[in-house]
């Protein structure tokens, strides 16, 4: 083996060591904030500018989000549901991201 063939070698497990592994608990906490805090805001923003119908659209959610209305209370609501929603996709996701990474590492 040559000093060309080692040093990619040492170049490839450089790059192993630095694939990151996400942690499961901060992308749950980052993806549930992000989420919780849009859905507030859209309902805030709704509810502030008003109208006769306020957010029809919005207001579907019910359907998936128990006692959620395009209201102040729905809005705190609302949070709550997407905040909760998002953790657990934001944990599965880097759970899954880590098992693949891990694979493709031979670990």
């Amino acid at each position: 083996m040559n000093s060309e063939e080692r040093s990619q070698d040492v170049d490839w497990a450089l790059i192993n060591q630095a694939i990151a592994r996400l942690r499961a608990s901060v992308m749950a906490i980052a993806i549930g904030l992000t989420a919780g805090t849009g859905l507030f805001v859209a309902t805030v923003w709704l509810v502030i500018r008003g109208g006769d119908p306020v957010g029809p659209t919005l207001g579907l959610l019910r359907h998936f989000l128990p006692g959620y209305s395009v209201t102040w209370a729905g809005a705190f609501l609302g949070f709550f549901y997407a905040a909760l929603l998002g953790a657990i996709v934001g944990w599965v996701v880097a759970f899954i991201y880590n098992r693949v990474a891990a694979r493709r590492n031979g670990g």
